[in-house]
């Protein structure tokens, strides 16, 4: 139930993969419900705002994030003991979300001048010193940033953001350094040996050695084909420990 509600755009939100987790639904069928949504609202963008994101292959794949709103009007279909559970949980989520973005509350968005005037000097003065311990302590930031992360599995193409808004800009791939993002950053994998290479049913899943490294997990769930067949899909995510090995080890690659 970790991070029900997240900051996107400076605005509480929560995901379509999200919902679909948590109140245990297919994450197409959440598609469809929010598709169907869509003929019957008229402020819709208001509410939902479409997004990818990658799968366990890095492909992207489509989403939607949604406000309290939005996410209301999602949920009301959803029935049972359990789904109310869940669904208080969520509004305490979203409130608690917005506290935080009123007690963070910014400058200019400060009526009385002489305030504004006060806040924004203060800001200013801890955005200079923030720059500057950062800067001073990169290192520690990457490491502190990595331990954060540890908290929970998260899928590879997520790992290779985190990875590169903490500094890392490049990795070496194919003997030559390439930018960092998800795409690259599998194949540094694959290079590397902490993933499958060869083509097929086991490709970009995690190798033995990777494996017994504890850097991966990897999940199964079934999908239910329309012909009445049962289809199998793995998704690997990076374990806490796979993410503060991967992150320090591409900080030594890049301090060498």
């Amino acid at each position: 139930m970790n991070e029900l509600v997240i900051m996107h755009d400076q605005q509480a939100v929560t995901t379509s993969l999200k919902v679909a987790e948590v109140f245990g639904k297919r994450h197409d069928h959440i598609l469809r419900d929010i598709s169907n949504l869509r003929k019957d609202i008229p402020n819709f963008g208001e509410m939902f705002l479409e997004g990818t994101e990658p799968d366990s292959y890095g492909r992207n794949r489509k989403m939607f994030y949604m406000n309290r709103d939005g996410f209301t009007l999602l949920a009301m279909g959803f029935t049972g003991q359990k789904a109310m559970s869940f669904k208080l949980k969520y509004i305490e989520a979203f409130n608690a979300m917005e506290r935080q973005l009123v007690a963070k509350q910014d400058s200019y968005m400060i009526a009385d001048p002489i305030e504004r005037a006060k806040r924004w000097i203060e800001e200013q003065k801890a955005l200079k010193e923030t720059q500057k311990q950062l800067e001073i302590a990169k290192p520690k930031v990457l490491f502190a940033d990595s331990v954060s992360s540890s908290e929970t599995t998260i899928l590879i193409g997520v790992l290779a953001k985190i990875i590169k808004q903490n500094g890392i800009e490049y990795l070496t791939v194919e003997g030559k350094p390439k930018p960092m993002g998800q795409n690259n950053f599998f194949k540094w994998l694959r290079e590397n040996g902490y993933l499958i290479s060869r083509k097929g049913d086991s490709w970009n899943t995690p190798t033995q050695k990777a494996m017994d490294m504890g850097l991966f997990e990897v999940k199964e769930s079934t999908t239910l084909n329309p012909d009445g067949s049962v289809r199998i899909t793995k998704t690997t995510k990076v374990t806490g420990k796979g993410q503060q090995y991967f992150i320090n080890k591409l900080l030594g690659e890049n301090a060498a």
